[in-house]
């Protein structure tokens, strides 16, 4: 027999909030970032975003960027013991129809896999947190010592999580075809190709209008979107986007 999985993203599709932005947050807590880097760097860019007159990505990256460079020759003991604090304390501002649909899925006996491109600090607690069966994060390498040396394994592009649910599926006889994904955004497309039973949660545009364009998929795919205590299922067909 081959399995049935749910691959899981993590950012915006379970978690509320980025976590990585917990994390940057609770590393100037920590004296590991100078306070100065989110006043002077990070936090235009999330001003313009939270705004609506800038884009997330860019502050997302902005973040990116400056952990890259703050980890590197770091402990990676520290990293993990502030990802350790990141989910003990924002680890259930999730959405409800998420975290119902882990419950779902573990109750029928399908295998629970996060996919995610934030660190695997976090993804290795998010996923002790709610019971997962395994996981893959970006990867940020350490040498013998470990200590970060400034390379990266990303796992947040399309590609790389296409290639991560393949390794998965090989790993554990996984049936695609009966499978399930949910994801946010477009580093998730790929990944939602992949499986019969594709669900977007509150999806981003740049994802939303790649599968208008992708008619197998848009046959497919369920949208989700979660606002306030309220939860809408969408026609990809009869969808109006106004902005």
């Amino acid at each position: 027999m081959r399995n049935i999985t749910a691959f899981f993203d993590i950012d915006g599709t379970i978690s509320r909030e980025g976590l990585i932005s917990e994390m940057f947050k609770k590393m100037i807590k920590y004296e590991l970032i100078n306070s100065s880097k989110w006043y002077n760097e990070v936090e235009p860019a999330f001003t313009r975003w939270d705004k609506r007159v800038g884009d997330y990505d860019d502050y997302l990256q902005k973040m990116v960027d400056i952990y890259t460079e703050t980890v590197k020759n770091t402990d990676s003991f520290h990293v993990a013991y502030i990802a350790k604090k990141v989910i003990e304390q924002k680890g259930e501002r999730v959405y409800t129809y998420t975290r119902e649909r882990i419950r779902w899925h573990k109750a029928q006996g399908h295998l629970v896999i996060a996919i995610s491109g934030s660190p695997i600090e976090l993804v290795r607690e998010m996923s002790a947190k709610y019971g997962m069966d395994d996981y893959k994060g970006t990867i940020y390498q350490v040498d013998g010592n470990g200590i970060y040396n400034g390379k990266i394994t990303p796992m947040w592009d399309a590609e790389s999580k296409r290639k991560a649910v393949l390794e998965i599926a090989e790993k554990y006889r996984i049936d695609l075809s009966a499978s399930y994904a949910y994801g946010d955004t477009n580093g998730d497309f790929a990944m939602l190709k992949l499986v019969g039973n594709p669900f977007v949660i509150n999806p981003t545009r740049e994802l939303l209008t790649n599968i208008r364009k992708d008619k197998p998929l848009g046959d497919k795919i369920s949208i989700i979107v979660e606002r306030k205590d309220v939860t809408y299922r969408m026609d990809v067909d009869r969808l109006d986007l106004l902005q």
